[in-house]
Parts: C-alpha cells; sequence; structure tokens
C-alpha cells in the first residue's frame, strides 16, 4: 500500500538522523495547524514520499532541452492533423506521455469522487506516434458508480476553460478524455467504447484514459490505462489485461470486462516531468500528502477491500458450483480437467493479492504510529 512505502522511507530517513529534529534548534515555522508536524521534520517526509512516488510511477525527468515538450507549435501542429497519417494505420498510435503534473491531478480527481465515477479532459499534442498530456483539468460532471455523464454545463464550462488557457498562451487542443473505474480496473466499457469511438470520429486524434483510484491507494503505483478504438469495420485486439494475463475483475462486471475487447487497443503509458512544472508538482503533491498524513489506509479503503472479500467469495461458490459440474461430466467422459485447474488458480491468486494488500495496510499503519505516535512527548524533549 503507498502510504506504507512513503512512510518506510521516511522512518527510515528519521533513523538515519534526518528528522531528529528534537535534538537540532527548532524550525522557524508559522503557528499553523501543521506547525508541530513541520518542526518534527515531516517536511523532509514529505519530499521523501514524493520522491517514492515518482520512482513508483518510473517519473522521468527530461532535459532543458527537452522541455520543449511544453512548446507548443500551432502550425506543425496543423500539419499533422491534415496529414490524418492515423487513418491508415487503425493503430497508429503505440504511446503516451504524460506529465507529472496531469498525472497527480487526474488521479486526485478521481480520488475525490470516492465511489463514484468522475470525469475530465487532457491538454497537450501529438508527436509522430505519440500522445503528448502536457495538463488535465476536470469537468462538472455528474457521476455514477458505473458511468459518467456529460451535460451542457461541461460543455459551458469547457469552452471557457480553454478561451482562458489561450488568453494565457496555452494553446493546447484537447487531446483525450479520462474518468474513473473505482474498483474495477482499467478498461473499457460499452459506453466508453461509444464514447471514444464517437470522439475520435469527430476530433481525432483523441485517446481515452482510465484510472482506478481504489487500487492506486492500494499499490501506490496509479493504475491507469490508455486506449483508442479501432474503426467501426476492424476487428482486432483484447489488450484489457496485465502483461501477465491477470486482471482481476468483480464478478458484476466480468460479464462485460472484455466483451468490447475487440474494439480497441491499448497505448504504453509513460511520465516525465521537466524543470519548467517540478515547482508546481511540489505544491501539487503537498496537498495531496498532507491528505495521506490525515487518512488511515485501512480505514480509507475499508469499503473497496470488503467489496473484494465478498466478490472472492461469489466467485469461489461459482467455481465451486461448475467444477464439480464439469469434473463429474469429465470423469463420465474420461478428459482431462486443466480447465477447471486453471480457474482455481486464477482464484488463488486473487486471493493472494487481497492478502497481502491488507498485509501492507497493517504495516503502513505501524511505520506511521512508529514516526508519530511519540510526537508529542520528544517535541517537549530539551535540545541539548
Amino acid at each position: 500500500m503507498y502510504i506504507g512505502r512513503y512512510l518506510y522511507v521516511a522512518l527510515i530517513d528519521k533513523r538515519r538522523g534526518i528528522l531528529s529534529a528534537w535534538n537540532q534548534r527548532q524550525l522557524a515555522v508559522s503557528h499553523s495547524t501543521f506547525a508541530p508536524y513541520q518542526t518534527f521534520g515531516v517536511v523532509t517526509m514529505e519530499a521523501s514520499a514524493l520522491k517514492a512516488w515518482e520512482l513508483d510511477n518510473n517519473v522521468q525527468l527530461v532535459d532543458p532541452k527537452r522541455d520543449a515538450l511544453y512548446n507548443f507549435d500551432a502550425d506543425a501542429q496543423k500539419a499533422i492533423n491534415n496529414e490524418k497519417a492515423w487513418k491508415q494505420t487503425p493503430d497508429y498510435f503505440k504511446h503516451v506521455r504524460i506529465s507529472a503534473t496531469a498525472l497527480i491531478k487526474m488521479t486526485m480527481h478521481a480520488r475525490s469522487g470516492g465511489n463514484l465515477e468522475v470525469m475530465g479532459l487532457m491538454q497537450g499534442y501529438t508527436h509522430q506516434d505519440t500522445f503528448i498530456v502536457t495538463d488535465a483539468f476536470r469537468l462538472p460532471v455528474e457521476g455514477t458508480e458505473t458511468r459518467v455523464n456529460a451535460q451542457g454545463e461541461a460543455n459551458e464550462y469547457l469552452v471557457e476553460y480553454l478561451d482562458l488557457c489561450r488568453a494565457q498562451g496555452r494553446q493546447e487542443n484537447v487531446v483525450g478524455w479520462y474518468h474513473s473505474h473505482p474498483g474495477y480496473g482499467c478498461w473499457l466499457s460499452g459506453i466508453d467504447v461509444d464514447t471514444e469511438a464517437m470522439q475520435q470520429k469527430w476530433q481525432d486524434p483523441f485517446l481515452a484514459v482510465v484510472i482506478d483510484p481504489d487500487r492506486t491507494i492500494n499499490s501506490g503505483k496509479v493504475d491507469i490505462g490508455a486506449f483508442r478504438t479501432y474503426p467501426e469495420d476492424h476487428q482486432a485486439g483484447n489488450g484489457t489485461a496485465t502483461s501477465d494475463g491477470f486482471q482481476a475483475v468483480p464478478l458484476a462486471k466480468a460479464a462485460e470486462f472484455g466483451a468490447h475487447a475487440s474494439r480497441y487497443y491499448s497505448l504504453e503509458v509513460s511520465h516525465f516531468k521537466s524543470s519548467l512544472d517540478s515547482h508546481l508538482l511540489e505544491l501539487l503533491w503537498h496537498k495531496y500528502w498532507v491528505q495521506t498524513l490525515s487518512q488511515n489506509p485501512l480505514i480509507t479503503n475499508r469499503d473497496y477491500g470488503n467489496k473484494q472479500m465478498l466478490d472472492l467469495s461469489s466467485k469461489i461458490k461459482e467455481a465451486t458450483t461448475g467444477i464439480t459440474r464439469s469434473r463429474a461430466g469429465q470423469g463420465m467422459m474420461g478428459t482431462s480437467h486443466k480447465s477447471s485447474d486453471k480457474a482455481v488458480d486464477k482464484l488463488a491468486r486473487e486471493a493472494s493479492l487481497i492478502a497481502s494488500k491488507e498485509r501492507s495496510g497493517l504495516v503502513a499503519n505501524q511505520v506511521k504510529a512508529s514516526v508519530f505516535n511519540d510526537l508529542g512527548s520528544r517535541a517537549e524533549e530539551p535540545t541539548s
């Protein structure tokens, strides 16, 4: 669980003496709500946590020469859009590079929605077979636990937002939309596929990004996927599973998961930051980090964890019934039961995954207690 990793890094720093603020002169901080935490070295912990998050998500620092990723060339983009090279190859686009600033903004937005889906748009441009996403912004839309609906208010907000961006010199166009799948992974439902296909038809190049905030809380690495649809007359692909072919999907979503896989494909996602947005990333991270410190990971994700366990129980009951029937039939016919063993293996992997995340949550609480429980008493100790 992400808070465990970040606090573990902070605890190591503390034991190395980096956080021994009580043995040094107290930091000159204002008497704000977080002053005791700042005095105790949480500023250093926050920096450590940011580094750990960047490592988990493989955020690469581009050199100043490549800060040109943020230099939007309107003429070049116009030429690319007129050429429409993607029309010749259904899976022309292969990669998505998302700035760390856009990534954390989308993640925070997804987390704020809780069990409800949220939606926003991404700004950027294309370069050869790659989407470059430089920024993202949320939309005022109505969401449910299974879908998100954009209304007229969202369209008005979009127009006004882009006008303000251009007035400030930000000329990047909208290159895609993102939404959340709380607790059921990164893939496209039938409604998502139809939405993306419509966007590609009228304002290509366009891509769809999905973030699972619940799984992000568990793992620390942002659970994200990027997708594009194939033309209506093209059938191929099944790219919704992880690299080892396994992805745990709730039983209620199992029927729809993969049902539309032949209509879209996934793109490789990578992340970057540059000297131009490092300060903004630090400001965003501070808000994210304070929220992290104030939450208990087991309580924050309690509903999701309970749903996972209940869902696994239902899958086991369903698999047990199916295995009993299939083995009875196979015994009469003298056939193998490899398919049954495969189903059991998949359930065992899912159970192991749930258990490991629960253990990580307990470890996170222990680390957090070790770092903070003696904060008041130690802060009162005289300095030497």
